[in-house]
């Protein structure tokens, strides 16, 4: 009769387990600590190389909640191949901004958003919308997903004008390739918080994917490049059948009834204005590290303004080392940012305020919307200073410490001030000025606020 007593006649080695509890076990563990696991035994090894349950397991108890992970590469990929390529992928969800000026294709978002798809990962680009209102647009920028055969994709959007696959990203990306307005890109990854994104020239050369993605090669390598376009004007040459072949492939798919001749038509179209589109330039992103605002620092994050012009824009407010407070406006084509004021030792002053305080806020005018349809923020702003809960200077000392600066748009405005608001929000201005630039939230809760989709 075992001895209760006794730990040794109640031990129990991980084998003695049933095979599911270890493998749930195993779930919970890093890559380095399966890794080792595997190193122990044979039975270990077997376990570790289980994918239909130990890394499904993985990718499910990780991603499950956020995509749908027996959809990604049509379900024939290995979710070992999956759970490594969304390890690097799950750190670009969230906000990324330009870094750089604009290269020559002109099209390169300043701000972009990444989110989870059914089956892939997608960028939005999100800009200030030019209707008056707080509203921001939001539409297709980068797609990011994994062939059937286990290649990695990516294509760039260059017009937004791509709906939102519903299906299987596989069937999507096939249909998508008729689209000239797709890109293959390249994503290069620079560390945890930046990536450059540039057109790969050479995909339809290098693709593994389908036989239809072959035939596609042909017609989709229209990138401006003299010795990659098709000269269509090459009557019978081996890339104008294979061009025929997957014309008359869609269309007999698509329009049985006969169509075919105008689906070829229309696509030739296409590709003899596509042959003048410019490469696109290699662009770099950085992340947003902190996109809202904290207790200690309630101010930080992106937001949204109307100012002077009349135009929204996006601005991102960080803190620096030294406990200064850095406004950049984000958005402006002829560079990465524009430095809107930055105060090295902010001062601040808490209800009641002075008589001098008091004047220089009420007699400043708040910018609201122009747009009757933005019913939300078309309310009367933070009027009265009872409405305000601090208030910081902003002073023009940074034009010492940043001799490189000085001259800058917004340096030239020199002192000012920044009202923090009771619900959160703040606003700016300068003593030179007349008015006040209010501040809203651009994302809450890890939600874009007043987003509009250009595609609905």
């Amino acid at each position: 009769m075992a001895n209760p007593k006794d730990p040794k006649e109640w031990s129990f080695s991980f084998s003695d387990f049933p095979e599911d509890v270890q493998l749930c076990i195993l779930s919970f563990l890093s890559l380095p600590d399966i890794a080792n696991f595997a190193c122990t035994s044979k039975r270990s090894v077997s376990l570790c190389c289980n994918d239909t349950k130990l890394w499904f397991a993985l990718c499910q108890r990780r991603w499950g909640p956020k995509t749908q992970i027996n959809k990604w590469g049509g379900g024939q990929i290995t979710y070992k191949l999956l759970y490594k390529t969304l390890t690097q992928w799950e750190n670009l969800i969230g906000f990324w901004r330009h870094c750089g000026r604009a290269g020559l294709s002109g099209q390169c978002p300043r701000l972009i958003i990444f989110e989870w798809g059914p089956s892939f990962v997608f960028g939005s680009r999100v800009c200030p919308s030019k209707n008056g209102t707080y509203h921001v647009t939001k539409s297709p920028f980068l797609w990011m997903g994994i062939s059937p055969d286990g290649q990695i994709v990516y294509f760039l959007d260059l017009e937004g004008q791509t709906e939102i696959p519903s299906g299987d990203f596989g069937s999507w990306l096939e249909f998508v390739c008729m689209d000239q307005n797709l890109v293959p890109a390249n994503v290069n990854f620079m560390g945890k918080d930046h990536f450059v994104v540039e057109e790969n020239s050479n995909f339809w050369h290098s693709s593994k994917s389908k036989d239809v993605l072959r035939r596609i090669s042909s017609s989709k390598n229209l990138i401006g490049d003299s010795d990659e376009v098709i000269e269509s004007r090459i009557a019978g040459s081996l890339p104008d059948r294979f061009v025929s072949e997957m014309y008359t492939h869609f269309a007999n798919r698509t329009s049985p009834g006969g169509g075919g001749d105008r689906a070829w038509r229309r696509q030739r179209k296409k590709e003899k204005e596509r042959q003048g589109r410019r490469k696109w330039e290699p662009e770099h992103f950085l992340k947003v590290i902190d996109c809202s605002p904290t207790p200690d620092k309630p101010l930080q994050g992106l937001w949204k303004g109307i100012s002077g012009d009349m135009n929204l824009n996006f601005y991102l407010v960080k803190y620096d080392e030294i406990g200064g407070i850095i406004c950049q406006r984000i958005g402006d084509f002829s560079s990465s940012y524009t430095l809107v004021f930055w105060t090295s030792e902010p001062m601040s002053m808490q209800s009641p305020f002075s008589l001098e305080e008091e004047r220089i806020y009420d007699d400043r005018i708040h910018f609201q919307p122009i747009a009757a349809e933005d019913q939300i923020h078309s309310q009367p702003a933070m009027t009265g200073i009872e409405k305000v809960s601090h208030i910081l200077h902003i002073n023009s000392s940074c034009n010492l410490m940043l001799p490189s600066l000085i001259g800058s748009a917004g340096l030239q405005h020199g002192e000012g001030r920044i009202w923090q608001y009771m619900n959160g929000t703040f606003g700016f201005g300068f003593l030179r000025d007349h008015f006040i630039v209010d501040l809203k939230h651009i994302i809450q809760e890890g939600r874009l606020l007043d987003s509009v989709n250009l595609l609905q």
